[in-house]
């Protein structure tokens, strides 16, 4: 199997070679691998893709597994391409492979691989005496904890299971993002205010999350529906929602009582807008309704390892949130249960502290066009291999969404975005709500040193001026305050444009 050079005179190799000698429909790898017969070892990077160029003595060989050796050493593991490989390449050929030198390192994690993606056993004799090796490379992934292979005598360290086994890379920004340590920059600001105004912002936070949350699906929930999903996410951290059940009776609460099931869908179903009366786009595809039973296994079963291992909170996260709604497993409500997981996931580390919530719906919804476009990064590219057609009544029928592609997802972008979402989220919404609370009381009490009025007013004239830069309005002014004098309301706004930092107002 001869490699070709491209027009640069490179020579394709690892996981870039064998996705395209195989002919695999797969997700992109985040890097490609080249051959150059000029210049030094090299990293650059090509439209978002990193490059790697080696030398031309780093050429691995043309056979299958030396291709799959080169990948593991030098491009890390993806499961994707490397289950959809096993399903074309001859076992005999691994098998071959194998027993040139069984011990090798990485001809070990090959072997694990197949048997583990196939679930066939290769006819070899187990290992004996061999020093473990770590499936994946503790300093590059996020990692679960070890259980050992004798077979193979490798630790299998994936965070999840053949069913459901995304994987997190740590990039620079992820480990910059984690040096931040959010969680303790996040009690740091709670601790500069006092328990009364906590309280009176937590409920807020509740609230805020509850209702963007719904907007960003365009759902305006009844009041019994809102109250009852702020008392959920009240104990998103004290119970388990990762089971069936849970998911079953929390999709009940977030969508209208008529609409919803008793169990996952049975029915092929997508995300899509009308654009007209006979034309629908279609923008994500989920998994076939045959698969989804083992896929949804696989998620729970990985959302217990990793929450029993000690893989960073926010990583956590992203992987279980996300997972979920790119499983897509009803037929409504998948948005709002999928933000519910994050704070389930923080809640039940103990990264969020107890009777505390990030509003991180509001961040998504301040920017929807930034979430939208991380969703698109999974769903955009599955189009690509995906067939459908509509009918009249707008059901869907599709081919190609194979099983595998939402099986094993790189969840390094959306690991990022979360991250990132968070930090806004702490630094952004809650500082500034928190911060407005406190000039509030502040106006408040000064207001009351100019004029004693009621509560009630004071409130108003607090709210109503803040509409309009810390000024009232001549028409608020005749209709609501006409008791005040000219001074007074002048020494009133005053407190307000200083307080609430208002200039030239």
């Amino acid at each position: 199997m001869p490699a070709e050079r491209d027009e640069e005179h490179l020579l394709k190799v690892g996981y870039t070679y064998l996705i395209e000698f195989y002919d695999l429909e797969v997700f992109p790898h985040y890097c490609k691998s080249f051959i150059s017969e000029k210049g030094p070892r090299r990293t650059e990077e090509r439209d978002g893709t990193v490059w790697n160029i080696f030398p031309s003595g780093y050429f691995p060989g043309e056979s299958t597994g030396e291709q799959l050796e080169f990948a593991l050493k030098y491009e890390g593991v993806n499961l994707q391409v490397l289950a959809f490989l096993f399903e074309k390449v001859d076992p005999d050929e691994i098998c071959e492979f194998v027993k040139k030198k069984p011990s090798g390192k990485y001809t070990r994690k090959i072997w694990f691989l197949y048997e583990f993606l196939t679930e066939k056993k290769l006819p070899l004799e187990d290992l004996k005496a061999v020093r473990y090796v770590d499936l994946l490379e503790e300093e590059t992934y996020y990692t679960a904890d070890r259980v050992s292979s004798k077979r193979h005598r490798v630790y299998n360290n994936l965070p999840g299971n053949k069913e459901f086994c995304p994987l997190v890379r740590k990039t620079n920004l992820l480990n910059n993002f984690e040096a931040e340590g959010l969680d303790r920059r996040c009690k740091s600001l709670l601790k500069e205010y006092p328990e009364p105004m906590l309280r009176r912002a937590l409920s807020y936070f509740y609230t805020k999350e509850t209702k963007s949350s719904f907007d960003i699906e365009h759902s305006k929930p009844d009041q019994k529906r809102s109250i009852r999903f702020i008392e959920l996410l009240k104990l998103a951290g004290q119970k388990d929602f990762c089971n069936r059940d849970s998911l079953i009776e929390l999709q009940k609460t977030v969508i209208e009582p008529r609409f919803a099931g008793d169990d996952y869908r049975m029915t092929q179903n997508y995300v899509g807008e009308s654009i007209g009366r006979y034309q629908e786009i279609v923008h994500f595809i989920p998994p076939s309704p045959d698969d989804l039973p083992d896929l949804m296994e696989g998620l729970l079963r990985t959302c217990k390892r990793i929450l029993s291992s000690e893989i960073h909170p926010v990583v956590s996260a992203a992987v279980v949130s996300f997972g979920f709604v790119f499983l897509h497993p009803f037929e409504d409500g998948n948005g709002r249960v999928h933000r519910f997981l994050i704070h389930h996931v923080l809640g039940q580390t103990g990264f969020t502290p107890r009777g505390v919530i990030f509003p991180v719906s509001a961040t998504m919804l301040k920017n929807l066009d930034r979430y939208d476009e991380t969703l698109e990064l999974f769903s955009k590219p599955l189009l690509h291999f995906v067939e459908y057609t509509l009918d009249e009544e707008k059901r869907i029928t599709a081919q190609g969404n194979h099983a595998n592609y939402y099986r094993y997802i790189d969840m390094t972008l959306f690991t990022e975005y979360l991250f990132a979402t968070i930090l806004d989220t702490i630094d952004s919404e809650m500082e500034a709500e928190l911060e407005y609370l406190r000039n509030y009381d502040r106006a408040r009490f000064v207001i009351r040193e100019i004029v004693d009025m009621p509560d009630r007013l004071l409130d108003v004239f607090i709210t109503i001026s803040l509409q309009n830069r810390g000024k009232l309005s001549g028409k608020k002014r005749k209709s609501i305050f006409s008791m005040l004098t000219d001074e007074e309301i002048e020494k009133m706004e005053n407190c307000m444009q200083k307080i609430f930092g208002y200039k030239n107002a």
